[in-house]
């Protein structure tokens, strides 16, 4: 009895591992670390590569975090190419970069793209580093290039809205100020 349950849970298991497993300029030592995944119930299908995970489902990898209602796993295009589906009311996505800073994302749907490294936001896309913001409809995120590309919602004017905070200019001391007075 024990066996049929334990050979899905291993293949599970091993599907999830080959989540965050390529190197990538966000976070490289995370992708070193052991993944683990946690959910209020799992189910895979070793023959068809295909696992879903459903209830409160958290990704943890080094300082990389996946959260979403449901997960889903489709490795059957061979290791590499694993596409991993993220839902959520919002899924979310966080990683500290390799120079500290982090970076957020939220979407109803987030699709972790193994072989391109990139995340596809689908519906109340948001990404965050540092003080800017780039909210719309879908946003593209390459983790390796660090590039975005985005495309506007449906709120509002339907537009994106990239929102970049600004930066205070650093006082000059004293002494300079006083010698460029008349």
């Amino acid at each position: 009895m024990l066996k049929p349950f334990t050979t899905p849970l291993f293949k599970s298991s091993f599907l999830a591992i080959l989540l965050f497993s390529a190197t990538s300029h966000a976070g490289k030592d995370d992708f070193t670390q052991k993944i683990e995944l946690a959910s209020l119930y799992q189910n895979a299908d070793g023959i068809a590569k295909r696992a879903t995970y459903q209830g409160n489902v958290v990704i943890q990898q080094g300082t990389l975090t996946v959260s979403a209602d449901e997960l889903e796993i489709d490795a059957s295009q061979g290791e590499g190419n694993e596409i991993f589906i993220a839902t959520g009311k919002p899924a979310t996505y966080s990683q500290q970069q390799e120079d500290g800073s982090i970076v957020t994302a939220s979407a109803d749907k987030i699709e972790y793209h193994r072989q391109t490294r990139s995340l596809s936001l689908e519906g109340n896309a948001q990404i965050k580093q540092n003080s800017s913001s780039v909210q719309g409809k879908s946003i593209k995120f390459n983790m390796e290039l660090e590039q975005i590309v985005a495309q506007g919602s449906d709120q509002e004017s339907g537009r994106v809205i990239t929102t970049f905070q600004p930066v205070s200019k650093p006082k000059k001391p004293e002494s300079e100020q006083q010698d460029k007075q008349p």
